[in-house]
């Protein structure tokens, strides 16, 4: 059953994505739910018309994307922990990164931040999802606390 998504949906498709799921997935939970519309011949029509007057917009928000992908590769954190012997106390989250950036000025929400479990004082990076297919990449050092 093809279905039109009203929202980004993570591991199906994007808003104004049409997609194929199962028949029961798109009655009893994405359709209830508010996350997609049938996609039906008129609504194929009115998506066509509304993809078409947003392609414009689209071109400024990839722009912006782009460029603050580029500021984040540019960046260079350092994030203090309680450490000893190298290991430190608890681990370095997603949330600990935004905050970071946002003293940078750039603002990410922690959720679109992909991180690995970091445990050790060292040198790492993370991926963040900042736009549909791009991606940037924060290079941050964790340091032992004095």
């Amino acid at each position: 059953m093809q279905v039109i998504l009203k929202k980004d949906i993570e591991k199906l498709g994007y808003a104004d994505d049409i997609v194929d799921v199962r028949p029961g997935y798109a009655n009893n939970f994405l359709i209830p739910q508010g996350y997609a519309i049938s996609a039906t011949e008129s609504a194929k029509k009115v998506l066509a018309e509304t993809l078409k007057q947003r392609a414009h917009k689209e071109a400024k928000f990839v722009a912006d994307a782009e460029a603050l992908a580029a500021k984040l590769a540019e960046v260079t954190l350092t994030i203090t922990a309680k450490a000893e012997e190298g290991r430190i106390f608890g681990s370095v989250t997603a949330a600990n990164l935004a905050e970071a950036l946002e003293k940078q000025g750039i603002s990410v929400d922690r959720k679109n931040i992909a991180l690995d479990a970091v445990k050790t004082v060292g040198q790492y990076e993370a991926t963040v999802k900042i736009y549909k297919g791009i991606q940037g990449t924060v290079k941050f050092g964790v340091v032992a606390e004095e």
